[in-house]
């Protein structure tokens, strides 16, 4: 554990100081930063392989490719949602929850966090400004996405209290290394979710914004594109997103069973 939080920390500087140069929305920069304190070295290697940008001028092409899209929808997940998953483990652990009950306060927490703030919120301009209209936007995207998540992360997080022996507290480095794992398989189990978002046009992908500066030298503005031209399939129908909907819930379900059976 002490190697991982080393490696953890070493990556996280990294990421942090190399980001500030990447043509990247400033949303999925601080995504990145906190996938990488989430993950470790292995956030690192992600932001590297699928975010940061080769040679000057070719972060567009770079980014295009589908399966890098999918990584930045997925990171974008994992980044909002993750920070109300921890706060709710760290508390569920203080008040010495039951573990159902702790699994539901995760879930609350990540949820709001994730859909009202990462998504919502800080992605209202793809909304047209409105945070109404991109909460609206963003609730089925964001709650097949984070079912997913918890569905990877719930199993863990029970094995690791097993191998533990005993209850986790945020106190403990125990705890901040089941949930890094946690996350991780998380992030793992959301990304062909996230494909499927992605392809059907339901969420976004990575993006690139570039400074430009008009002819009357006004501030820096932003020149802004994201997975506009990554090739969406056909829109989903009402049917397909209620299976996919109910099928999240169903193995969200099943992961919820083994974690109270271990």
């Amino acid at each position: 554990m002490l190697l991982w939080f080393l490696l953890t920390a070493a990556s996280v500087v990294f990421v942090a100081i190399d980001i500030r140069t990447t043509p990247e929305s400033p949303v999925l920069k601080w995504g990145f930063i906190l996938l990488t304190a989430y993950t470790g070295p292995i956030g690192a290697f992600l932001y590297v392989l699928g975010c940061r940008e080769p040679l000057p001028g070719l972060h567009e092409q770079y980014v295009a490719a589908r399966w890098r899209q999918v990584l930045g929808s997925t990171m974008h997940c994992v980044a909002g949602d993750g920070i109300g998953i921890l706060a709710g483990a760290a508390l569920g652990s203080i008040l010495t929850l039951p573990h159902l009950a702790d699994i539901a306060l995760e879930y609350v927490l990540g949820f709001s966090f994730g859909w009202t703030i990462f998504q919502a919120l800080f992605m209202r301009d793809m909304a047209g400004g409105s945070y109404r209209r991109s909460l609206t936007s963003t609730f089925i995207p964001e709650f097949l996405s984070m079912n997913f998540l918890m569905t990877g992360m719930v199993p863990v997080a029970a094995f690791g209290r097993m191998l533990i022996g005993n209850r986790l507290s945020p106190l403990m480095p125990e705890f901040w290394f089941v949930m890094s794992m946690a996350l991780l398989v998380g992030f793992i189990v959301a990304y062909p979710m996230n494909w499927w978002l992605v392809a059907k046009g339901l969420k976004h992908g990575m993006m690139t914004v570039r400074p430009r500066t008009s002819s009357v030298q006004k501030a820096p503005a932003a020149t802004m594109r994201h997975d506009d031209h990554a090739g969406h399939g056909a829109p989903p129908s009402p049917a397909q997103i209620a299976g996919m909907a109910v099928a999240s819930v169903v193995v969200f379900a099943l992961a919820i069973w083994l974690a109270l059976a271990i």
